[in-house]
């Protein structure tokens, strides 16, 4: 599974249940209204004690949040873990431009370009401020912090154009810290990275 399949199961998995929930919980609300109203039912019935439903209504929203937690860390996990084989690219953030340096030392700014059908390892810093390094078609994000160094990966699996941003606020320029994400047949990315 790839990360934007992780994250994407555990988003819609996560809404599925918010909505279920929503309107159980509103269907009920209305019943209840209803058939317990003042003029049908004046005197107001009193259910303490009714130990079943306390372990009901206890239970099941414990299991649902259990749920969701491991739909989400399987997310996270995968987020986490990268492929062996994966290109490693370094990715340093500064105010207000993405520098992007291969593994033959060549260096881009603001324009990060990888083969098609490569898993894809960024390792990621900043050179100032904090920074945050979003790409929103993978789903990937990941602050870039000064004197740290962290990662994110993802499978480049359709050619195309994608936009990459700064999600963190980081001085005047932050809204201009854009930069694009290429994917290339391996062919056109081997000529490319070759060339000066």
């Amino acid at each position: 599974m790839t990360p934007v399949q992780g994250v994407d199961q555990a988003f819609w998995y996560i809404l599925g249940f918010s909505t279920l929930l929503l309107f159980g919980i509103t269907a009920v609300m209305i019943y209840f209204v209803i058939r317990y109203r003042r003029s049908k039912n004046p005197v107001a019935s009193d259910i303490r004690g009714n130990y079943f439903l306390e372990i009901v209504w206890t239970i099941i929203p414990t299991l649902i949040a259990l749920s969701m937690f491991y739909v989400g860390w399987t997310s996270y996990i995968g987020l986490r873990t990268v492929p062996e084989n994966a290109i490693e690219i370094d990715v340093a953030g500064q105010m207000f431009s993405w520098l992007f340096v291969y593994e033959n030392d060549k260096e881009t700014e603001n324009e990060l370009v990888v083969p098609l059908g490569e898993a894809i390892k960024l390792n990621v810093t900043s050179l100032d401020v904090l920074h945050s390094l979003y790409i929103p078609a993978f789903r990937i994000k990941i602050d870039a912090v000064k004197g740290m160094e962290t990662y994110v990966w993802f499978s480049a699996d359709k050619i195309g154009e994608y936009d990459i941003q700064c999600t963190e606020y980081c001085g005047t320029g932050h809204s201009a810290m854009l930069a694009k994400l290429r994917i290339v047949p391996e062919s056109e990315y081997l000529k490319w990275l070759e060339e000066e």
